[in-house]
């Protein structure tokens, strides 16, 4: 949960595994499912880990309301939220205890080295990371 209703906003790590051959990041589009300018693509942010595909990752939690990444994290896209809600990169949960689904898409992909190269979605998941 974010700060502004007593959280420490912050990201839950996540294991991921079976990440496909070639993929050479690991994106997370973090969303609130029932607070429509921020329930897709990102709303609450876009964090994308470096890993080396065909294996498994520990992707560390990042902190919300802050451009500081952990090493081999990056942000993607800034969240979405506006005023008190704005942050450079990961919002947190911030429904205040209205009980609002939260998600985490996770997408391995080939991320372009140079203009020469096409980034390419190569799996996707959703996750529920719970109610709050």
């Amino acid at each position: 949960m974010c700060s502004n209703f007593g959280g420490k906003d912050v990201s839950p790590a996540l294991k991921v595994s079976n990440i496909p051959t070639g993929a050479n990041a690991i994106i997370i589009q973090f969303n609130d499912r029932d607070y429509g300018p921020l329930s897709n693509n990102g709303g609450h942010g876009t964090i994308g880990y470096w890993v080396s595909g065909g294996g498994s990752a520990t992707l560390p939690s990042v902190k919300g309301f802050s451009a500081e990444m952990p090493a081999g994290a990056f942000i993607e896209a800034r969240s979405y939220g506006q005023g008190a809600y704005r942050s450079p990169g990961y919002l947190a949960p911030c429904s205040g205890g209205r009980g609002h689904a939260y998600e985490a898409v996770v997408k391995a992909v080939y991320k372009a080295k140079s203009p020469n190269e096409e980034s390419r979605l190569l799996a996707e998941t959703t996750l529920l990371l719970g109610r709050f």
